[in-house]
């Protein structure tokens, strides 16, 4: 006996999906659970490694082209974005702080916008802020910096800070009332990398700069198997990744920027290397395909690391 289904009936069921999705487990980690909640954490295994992308916020901006695609002409900007199914006028930003369990140690990179943000994040995860051992500022920007402390006081009470020396000291100037506010209070805590130096074992910075001086990237290893934490090197998935020479508005050097995205983007196409990018589209993990002479597209993680 066949049946089929009206038009209604069709969309009714496509549209009950997010909804199911939204109730499922979440990704499979290294120890066989699922994350406690796949609402704003996503969680992976990455050799021994545990991975969990946490959203701390989202919010929308007008004038996408005042952020993104400067260089370029409106015709352009607004051609590009039709053909990726994305308005030209509007752009919604997502922040994405990263969390490495190592077996020993419980690291993050970036703390989000605010201090409710990335707690509650976090307990999505399953995780406790006291929980933290290292925190790895990858740059000082506002939105990375912005769940050191709140109305609770410090959020991370029990973890070592790290980020680059060049970046902190950059920072470290008396009308940067952010960086004043969420993290100076901390600088004795502080320990300092160059590029190339390690977090801890299988978690080694590298040189990202342009988007600020001392704009640091990490790649994680472990039993093999790679990923790169890319933090604001392309700030879009369509605008910033797949053009890598349009210029972005938060980019101090826009041409160390480019040369950057170029670099590191070309390197996890040529490796197919799975990344994770802090403005990506949650939960901000994918990878990066070559399209056309100097161009890349972002492929999302779909089920590849689940095995």
């Amino acid at each position: 006996m066949s049946m089929k289904l009206t038009r209604r009936q069709a969309l009714a069921a496509t549209a009950a999906a997010p909804a199911a999705a939204a109730l499922a487990p979440g990704l499979a980690t290294a120890g066989g659970h699922a994350a406690p909640s796949p609402l704003n954490a996503r969680t992976f295994s990455l050799g021994a490694f545990e991975v969990t992308t946490l959203l701390s916020g989202s919010m929308p901006r007008d004038n996408a082209q005042g952020i993104f695609g400067m260089n370029v002409s409106e015709e352009e900007f607004a051609e590009v974005s039709a053909d990726n199914f994305i308005s030209n006028d509007a752009v919604q930003f997502f922040f994405t702080p990263t969390l490495v369990r190592t077996g020993s140690e419980t690291i993050l990179f970036d703390t989000g916008l605010n201090q409710e943000g990335i707690t509650g994040a976090l307990a999505d995860a399953g995780v406790t802020a006291d929980e933290i051992t290292h925190v790895v500022l990858t740059h000082m920007h506002g939105d990375h910096i912005g769940g050191m402390n709140g109305d609770a006081g410090e959020t991370f009470k029990n973890a070592a800070y790290i980020t680059g020396r060049v970046e902190f000291d950059t920072s470290n100037t008396a009308d940067n009332e952010r960086f004043q506010q969420k993290v100076a209070p901390y600088a004795e805590r502080f320990s300092f990398l160059e590029a190339g130096q390690d977090v801890t074992s299988g978690v080694t910075s590298m040189d990202a700069s342009g988007h600020t001086p001392g704009h640091m990237a990490y790649m994680l290893e472990s039993e093999g198997q790679q990923l790169a934490l890319i933090a604001d090197t392309a700030n879009h998935h369509v605008w910033s990744l797949g053009y890598p020479e349009w210029e972005v508005r938060f980019d101090r050097d826009k041409a160390a920027a480019a040369a950057t995205r170029k670099r590191l983007l070309g390197m996890l196409a040529a490796d197919k290397m799975p990344f994770i990018g802090y403005h990506m589209p949650f939960p901000a993990l994918g990878y990066v395909a070559p399209r056309g002479e100097g161009g890349f597209q972002y492929v999302p993680h779909s089920y590849q690391l689940l095995g």
